[in-house]
């Protein structure tokens, strides 16, 4: 079946069993439930530990370069209309290229699961931070964690976004009271001071963690994967994903900014993710650190359930072209039942025998590489899309640059996450080769 009709009979069967679409609110939401799912707390320590007091700078860099990549992607899906996203935006600008579009179909969903996965074992980390116990009682939260999201999204797509409404904005304000805490107990002020003055910004470090920092803006396209079930798509996907990413710019600099000046910079780097835990319970004792604890935790399962709502439909649509197995693409009332609890299951398989941060890296490259894809088929269709050409050779040039300076980084770094990447890379292009070769043959059998 056509895919343009295919998706107006889906449209028609959403319509037709009586859901309210998803409004301009929940789809921010879902992109900020998907961007802010506890990144800053890992960036901070690595831009701190390179680049010192500049890091609100640089994270204020990659928030720039984010709204480049959203750019394309925006344009892209309000020609295309297709809720596969960066799949089926690659799919059709290049139509030739069946191969290469599994491919980036491949890769991208499995960023996705390894996302899922990381979110939910650092939200057991979290919610098991006051308890001493072993690795194995934070894996079964974390399968308990996704298990229930799983549960939402496949019961209701309405009550998934209500409750990613909650989750997402009481995240935000929680995140921006820390961050306000942090600054009304500022003592470093002469010490940042005296380190901006005393030299210029290192402008290597500065663009490299601006290029790391802007794997914590991933997720916003997640709002694309929600095109059959929001309203009025021409004007509430550009709002939404402008919106999202502005949004989780500023709370990334308010809490870098704030996490600088209240806390030592040496205690940033030592205790990395847990650094605004550690600093909030230096200014508020215990009430300041479940502060942040109630954040991370609200972090976590908002971008747990943004995540398995969007890539799941992602799933559904690659499965539906037969790049993976065909099961995946039927639906209840609109929901790919079988994507989500497929997704759920593989996060957890890796949960329980990954090396989740280092899966996390396949996930963070891959967003960096198809974004640049992204605005590398928007430059061809600029026409279409009525897209700006400077605008789309800045984000190649951009992105481009942020790759090979995230590659810079992790084989001066991480070498063993970047090898690990590689094999990743490799082992999947495998997968994809064969579900490729399968359909380039169907053709010959039928006829024969």
């Amino acid at each position: 079946m056509p895919l343009d009709r295919r998706l107006k009979l889906s449209k028609k069967a959403v319509r037709a069993k009586g859901s309210a679409p998803l409004g301009l609110a929940e789809l921010i939401a879902i992109a900020l439930g998907g961007m802010i799912g506890g990144g800053i707390f890992t960036v901070l320590g690595v831009g701190v530990a390179l680049i010192g007091v500049w890091t609100p700078l640089a994270i204020a860099l990659g928030g720039g370069v984010a709204g480049l990549a959203a750019y394309s992607y925006v344009k892209l899906a309000l020609y295309f209309r297709d809720e596969g996203a960066t799949y089926a935006f690659f799919k059709r600008s290049f139509p030739n290229h069946d191969f290469a579009a599994a491919l980036i179909g491949w890769w991208v969903v499995f960023g996705y699961i390894a996302t899922i996965a990381l979110y939910a074992f650092t939200f057991a980390s979290y919610a098991l931070a006051p308890f001493d116990l072993d690795d194995w009682a934070r894996k079964l939260v974390a399968l308990a964690v996704i298990a229930a999201f799983a549960g939402i999204n496949v019961w209701s797509t309405r009550g998934m976004g209500r409750l990613e409404d909650f989750l997402v904005y009481t995240k935000i304000v929680i995140l921006l009271v820390v961050a306000g805490v942090l600054l009304g107990n500022a003592d470093g002020g002469s010490r940042v001071w005296l380190s901006l003055s005393s030299a210029p910004p290192p402008l290597f470090g500065l663009v490299t963690i601006a290029a790391v920092t802007f794997v914590a803006y991933e997720g916003f396209q997640l709002v694309i994967h929600a095109m059959e079930e929001m309203a009025r798509p021409e004007v509430n996907i550009p709002r939404a994903i402008y919106t999202a990413v502005g949004l989780a710019t500023l709370v990334y600099v308010v809490i870098a900014v704030g996490a600088i000046l209240a806390i030592p910079l040496q205690s940033i780097i030592e205790t990395q993710e847990y650094a605004l835990a550690a600093g909030a319970s230096d200014v508020l004792g215990e009430a300041g650190r479940s502060l942040v604890i109630a954040g991370a935790l609200l972090a976590t399962m908002s971008a747990i359930s943004g995540t398995l709502y969007g890539a799941s439909r992602l799933m559904a649509v690659i499965a539906n072209d037969r790049y993976l197995p065909q099961a995946l693409a039927r639906r209840g009332n609109g929901i790919p039942r079988r994507a989500v609890l497929t997704m759920a299951a593989t996060s957890g398989g890796l949960i329980l025998v990954g090396d989740l941060r280092l899966i996390l890296e396949f996930g963070s490259i891959t967003f960096l590489l198809v974004s640049i894809l992204m605005a590398w088929a928007n430059h061809k269709r600029r026409a279409e899309t009525r897209s700006h050409p400077a605008m789309t050779i800045l984000a190649m040039a951009g992105l481009s640059a942020g790759a090979v300076l995230i590659l810079i980084y992790e084989a001066r770094y991480e070498p063993r996450q970047l090898a690990f990447v590689v094999l990743l890379y490799v082992l999947l292009t495998f997968g994809a080769w064969g579900y490729a070769g399968r359909q380039r043959r169907r053709p010959s059998q039928g006829g024969a």
